[in-house]
């Protein structure tokens, strides 16, 4: 008998999961369950447009989904279209990788007026759950908060001009909404000193490559004490970032109409805003570190900047899943090993889970394959089949009664090429459908 799995969330993390089930020794039937049209989750929706190499995992991922023994299944939202019981009536196991789209948050007064770097990147994106423009109203001088590969790709959007993102597959809303800014000035800001920056060296070297952008990096805070040196010395990719940005810092200015300027050792404190709610100023407090822990403390030296918007890209965060156990402090499903546990910690059976949601919104794709494995070797072992309807019939019949218009691997193909085609007419890679209602119609034509 073929054993009958349930992936919720189409991205990454549950495509490597169907992946590895399909190559293991067991005879598997695996649905990937997605709650948009489109599959690949954050690499068609977290990736920078002007990071086009990135978004070439696509096609390997797209690989796996024309398995015989995948189905894709988009359009289908859990917790509103099916529940995890009612999935349990035609799935032996369930796994849950659904990602971390939320922000984390800041902790500082006046956290309310700032921006989530994950609303701004999925408005980039064409995600079709948000709203097709963004106000960018007044703001000639931003700051964005975090030293991570998201506060650069927020920082570098928001420099660029829009003619130089027209290359990439941003529909033309988004296009509009970049040419109509008036930003000058992003001021990003680092809590800790370059020694502990999370850039990757090849995201930040391309900071530098835009013929509209300069690159200041601030020599106040800018210091290695022997921590930093040691931190450096056990992480090669930290000593060629360190490397990249003093090579920048002091040098003269060219005089390039927009910049970004870096800033370390210093902590956001408060945002202020006017009487009517605008941003006017941003507060931080200059850090140091006192230990080898890497941690900071604040000096009580406060410097006030003015901007007019406050990004902050600090860290992605999980939603909760209804009928499912939750770790409100880490934002994750509580496992074992991708085992999912219930509140006296013992393991849910037949429910499992992988990715961001399993450990939380760290790691590169490289640790979502060693992820899924472990929790696809815990399935394997633990799993009988104990599913009573055990057809890909029963469950189309069970969608069709909900009236879920179900969005199959046909249909995504189908979306592909209307995109492509789109890009191609505007000599474009290709153009996003923004909307989920014109992602269907144009998939099921």
């Amino acid at each position: 008998m073929t054993l009958r799995v349930a992936v919720v969330g189409g991205g990454p993390a549950g495509i490597y999961a169907a992946d590895i089930l399909t190559k293991s020794d067991v005879d598997v039937s695996v649905d990937i369950i997605e709650r948009l049209p489109a599959p690949f989750g954050l690499v068609r929706y977290g990736v920078a447009p002007d990071h086009p190499r990135i978004k070439e995992i696509i096609k390997a991922l797209d690989r796996v989904l024309a398995k015989d023994e995948i189905r894709f299944l988009g359009n289908v939202n859990f917790g509103t279209d099916v529940k995890l019981e009612e999935l349990q009536e035609f799935y032996d196991a369930v796994i849950f990788s659904t990602g971390a789209k939320s922000d984390r948050d800041l902790g500082i007064p006046g956290e309310e007026y700032s921006i989530g770097a994950a609303d701004f990147v999925s408005w980039y994106d064409a995600h079709p759950d948000d709203a097709p423009t963004w106000d960018f109203e007044g703001a000639t001088s931003v700051a964005v908060l975090g030293v991570g590969n998201v506060a650069l790709d927020v920082a570098r959007v928001l420099a660029k001009t829009g003619d130089e993102m027209l290359v990439t597959d941003i529909p033309a809303q988004v296009y509009e909404g970049l040419k109509s800014k008036q930003i000058t000035d992003v001021h990003v800001f680092a809590r800790r000193g370059p020694a502990y920056a999370k850039f990757s060296p090849l995201e930040l070297r391309e900071l530098n490559h835009s013929p509209n952008v300069e690159v200041v990096v601030h020599p106040e805070g800018f210091d290695v004490d022997e921590h930093g040196m040691e931190h450096i010395g056990k992480h090669k990719s930290q000593k060629m970032v360190l490397d990249t940005l003093a090579n920048w810092v002091g040098r003269d200015e060219v005089g390039k109409p927009h910049r970004i300027h870096l800033h370390f050792c210093e902590a956001p404190a408060e945002i202020v805003t006017d009487e009517a709610g605008k941003v006017v100023a941003l507060k931080t407090e200059r850090t140091h570190s006192p230990n080898a822990d890497g941690n900071v403390e604040g000096t009580g030296e406060i410097t006030e900047w003015p901007v007019q918007q406050v990004y902050r890209a600090i860290g992605y965060k999980s939603d909760a899943l209804p009928g499912l156990p939750w770790d409100e402090r880490n934002a994750v499903i509580p496992n074992d090993g991708g085992k999912v546990l219930d509140l006296d910690g013992n393991h849910i059976p037949g429910v499992f889970t992988t990715g961001w949601i399993k450990r939380g919104p760290v790691g590169l794709i490289g640790h979502t394959k060693s992820d899924a494995a472990e929790t696809v070797g815990h399935l394997l072992e633990l799993t009988t089949e104990t599913a009573p309807q055990r057809s890909d019939a029963a469950v189309d019949a069970f969608f069709a009664e909900r009236g879920a218009n179900v969005f199959t691997h046909d249909h995504w193909l189908a979306l592909d090429a209307h995109e492509i085609a789109l890009g191609e007419a505007q000599e474009r890679l290709r153009v996003k459908v923004p909307t989920r209602e014109g992602m269907l119609d144009a998939g099921q034509k």
